[in-house]
């Protein structure tokens, strides 16, 4: 029997998708690595893996490898179907330190587990069965059963995509009614992954829609989107590397803040809110009386006291100066003042930045300096916030008064 060769030759794009591949795998075994081993980077860890055997399809393909080794047709066929829900979980989990996998939450890979049912007969061929299949499919004969499934997988990878960005966007207010600084919450990560994992699959869904898959070798809009996922791998590891905290869990998860039994977290810990204390604050009946009592009481302590330079200061540590409960809390800043929590501190801070600026004294300092006094936790956020409260960057606000 003679034996087929195949002599195997890169493109720039194929080379590209290759080095995903390797930087994907090495990933997954970094995460799992992890000295605490935490759900959410199992998880993330399982992703990068179907990244990588995906992308290692691309050579495989383009190269006529299946008539040299046609036991691996199909082996990336089912995995689009679980980029979805692993990237959904994979924010449930690092957004909530609470979060556990649960028998429930194997339902969403049902349908992967439909798909490899409805392809068996496919991978049950012999080899030269999946080699004259094979050239069907180079010449454009779809099998029915392929047919049927491919549009599913856009249909799967949309909806999970959006469902991810709904769940990181309530998941930000949730955290913007009890944290005064989100720098250790990691929601832009959560955000970024989530919006590049949805552009990924709009660009897909369109190369699909648009019909840029001509017969013959490697459909050429796969390879593009091929590309965009080695880049997201690419963009994984380059965070990985620039903020490893992203990837850690090596604090315990805060308590949840609760009405009177539950203690506030630990000052040094790294917060990211449990599924308890995500949820909205509830109406508490707080009456006028004791709404107009809480509200002095709480403007006058932060004017004695300063707590919005501490960096750290949450609802629930306010709430115990203050001798009441978050939800109390959280209802007096949202129907009384109409902030957030997040907003209602940062004011301060903001206010103190201000004020501390047109001192002659503080011209020596830098502005970054003046915010993290004020209890600032990073560069970025006082920039942003500044600029929402003022209409000014630091810089530009600090030549005015020099004018």
């Amino acid at each position: 029997m003679a034996v087929v060769t195949t002599r195997v030759t890169f493109d720039w794009i194929q080379l590209a998708v290759v080095l995903g591949a390797i930087q994907g795998l090495l990933l997954a075994g970094a995460l799992l690595a992890h000295r605490t081993n935490r759900v959410a980077n199992r998880l993330l860890a399982a992703l990068m893996v179907a990244f990588s055997v995906s992308l290692a399809a691309v050579p495989y393909y383009a190269n006529d490898l299946p008539r040299t080794y046609p036991h691996l047709f199909g082996f990336s066929y089912p995995l689009p179907w679980v980029y979805g829900p692993l990237l959904y979980l994979y924010t449930l989990a690092a957004s909530d330190r609470a979060w556990r996998f649960r028998r429930r939450h194997a339902l969403h890979f049902a349908p992967v587990a439909a798909v490899v049912l409805l392809t068996l007969p496919i991978y049950l061929m012999s080899g030269a069965e999946k080699i004259a299949l094979f050239d069907r499919l180079q010449a454009g004969e779809v099998p029915a059963v392929i047919a049927g499934l491919d549009p599913t997988k856009y249909l799967s990878g949309l909806s999970y995509s959006a469902a991810t960005v709904v769940h990181l966007r309530r998941h930000r207010q949730r955290i913007l009614d009890s944290y005064s600084n989100t720098e250790r919450v990691n929601l832009r990560w959560l955000l970024a992954l989530a919006g590049a994992g949805a552009a990924i699959w709009v660009l897909a869904t369109a190369i699909d829609a648009a019909g840029f898959f001509p017969g013959g070798g490697q459909p050429r809009g796969e390879h593009l989107v091929s590309l965009a996922v080695a880049l997201l791998v690419y963009a994984i590891g380059y965070m990985g590397l620039r903020q490893p905290e992203i990837f850690r869990y090596d604090a315990p998860p805060p308590e949840p803040p609760a009405e009177s039994t539950r203690p506030e977290p630990a000052q040094d810990q790294e917060v990211a809110p449990s599924a308890e204390a995500d949820q909205r604050p509830q109406r508490t009946g707080l009456g006028e009386h004791e709404a107009t009592r809480l509200k002095a009481a709480l403007l006058a302590l932060m004017a004695r006291e300063h707590l919005h330079r501490d960096s750290e200061l949450t609802l629930a540590g306010l709430a115990e100066r203050l001798d009441t409960t978050p939800h109390k809390l959280s209802e007096l800043l949202n129907s009384e003042l109409g902030q957030t929590f997040y907003d209602f501190v940062n004011g301060y801070r903001v206010d103190e930045v201000r004020r501390r600026l047109a001192e002659p004294k503080a011209k020596h300092l830098s502005v970054l300096t003046l915010a993290m006094d004020a209890g600032f936790a990073s560069k970025s956020t006082f920039n942003d916030v500044f600029k929402k409260r003022t209409g000014q960057t630091p810089s530009t606000y600090r030549r005015s008064l020099a004018g």
